[in-house]
């Protein structure tokens, strides 16, 4: 009986979601556009890592949508290399929205071994929740972390994402925000995979929080 309560709930609650998402898009309410710092902004230099920008094709940014991006790969004292996107989007309104890595990872080839949340300790600041997957493509292994940040929050849940959404559109009239994903190979072992696109995570973490509106 609980089980089954439980799922109507999460019903009702979707289709609330879906339905206050709907009119937003179609209602035009003049939404804040937050002044921002350029995302380049970010250092190219954090802590022992060194960034070099590897820029998108333009069909890929045209499909994405974003307002503003960076796409970087960062490289470590001893050469270990991870990957940073990041993908700011000025309003979500009117259907340029953040993709969801879990849906384009498959499209590239790439299939999820393992999933979890992981949590990162954050130096005088409040640990954040994100995702991480391991992936593979052949031969291949991937370690991938993402979340979602903007508004003063992170979120790791795409539901929670949309919920955010929904209800900063109506309680600030705001809607941007951004994914944030790192990738690393995992060639040398998970443990030393994780470990380095933690470390990198939470410099980055530090620096957006300098260039995107909270």
């Amino acid at each position: 009986m609980h089980s089954v309560v439980g799922t109507k709930r999460v019903f009702i609650m979707a289709v609330l979601l879906v339905g206050a998402w709907v009119l937003l898009q179609n209602v035009s309410h003049g939404e804040r556009v937050m002044p921002h710092r350029r995302i380049a902004e970010v250092p190219m230099t954090l802590g022992e890592w060194q960034g070099i920008d590897a820029p998108l094709e333009p069909r890929i940014l045209k499909a994405t949508g974003v307002d503003d991006h960076l796409n970087r790969i960062y490289t470590d004292s001893e050469g270990a290399q991870v990957g940073v996107y990041v993908g700011y989007y000025e309003s979500q309104r009117t259907g340029d929205t953040i993709h969801s890595p879990k849906n384009c990872l498959p499209g590239a080839g790439w299939q999820p071994v393992q999933a979890r949340r992981l949590t990162i300790d954050i130096p005088g600041s409040e640990p954040i929740t994100v995702n991480e997957y391991l992936i593979e493509r052949g031969l291949e292994r991937d370690i991938v972390l993402y979340w979602y940040q903007g508004r003063g929050r992170v979120v790791a849940s795409e539901y929670w994402g949309k919920f955010w959404l929904v209800a900063d559109a109506i309680t600030s009239n705001r809607t941007d925000g951004c994914l944030v994903r790192l990738y690393t190979s995992a060639k040398d072992g998970e443990d030393k995979a994780r470990a380095r696109t933690v470390d990198l995570s939470r410099r980055l973490y530090l620096s957006l929080q300098e260039v995107i509106p909270n």
